[in-house]
């Protein structure tokens, strides 16, 4: 009986030790998993908020490219008006304006640069540069006292593509993110 007893006991113990065992290498599984899981979700978090920023940055750059264009096209009214010193006052007022709203656009496109891609990056800068023929056009014809409409109307293709090659390039970006 006593062999019984001791092999009894051995068995136990291996039996005891195997779950022992077991249970260390499970605890061990379930922490690495755990680690790996909340390091996927951080990732996951991480690459949404990127999203997210890039997507409010794209429409920024958009939304002040449009009021810029509202503003082209007051600009573009005034110069189809007869020359005359309340045009020319109008006039000066609205080149004002427009450098207060490409200060508004040359932020926009350097949060794009920022967020990136590089691809977005590029079109944000072509597309604030678009803007500079009109400024160039309108200061030009004010301070040599010139007819520039033929000039400052010719912008408009340049700007309205660079603008929707940004759109094209932001949602490339946008969908790949």
């Amino acid at each position: 009986m006593g062999d019984s007893t001791v092999w009894t006991l051995a068995i136990a113990a291996l039996t005891g030790g195997t779950a022992v065992l077991a249970s260390w290498v499970t605890s061990r599984g379930s922490t690495q998993a755990a680690k790996i899981q909340a390091e996927t979700a951080a990732r996951s978090q991480r690459a949404e908020k990127l999203r997210e920023s890039r997507r409010t940055a794209y429409l920024d750059l958009i939304e002040q490219t449009h009021r810029i264009g509202e503003l082209y096209w007051e600009i573009s009214a005034e110069l189809r008006e007869s020359a005359s010193d309340t045009r020319t006052a109008r006039l000066d007022a609205l080149l004002d304006r427009e450098t207060a709203e490409y200060a508004k656009i040359r932020r926009c496109a350097r949060v794009v640069e920022l967020e990136g891609p590089p691809s977005a990056a590029a079109a944000a800068l072509t597309l604030q540069k678009a803007t500079g023929p009109f400024y160039e056009t309108l200061r030009t014809g004010m301070v040599e006292d010139t007819d520039c409409r033929e000039e400052f109307n010719a912008a408009y293709t340049p700007f309205w593509k660079a603008l929707e090659n940004f759109v094209a390039t932001a949602r490339a970006a946008h969908q790949t993110d």
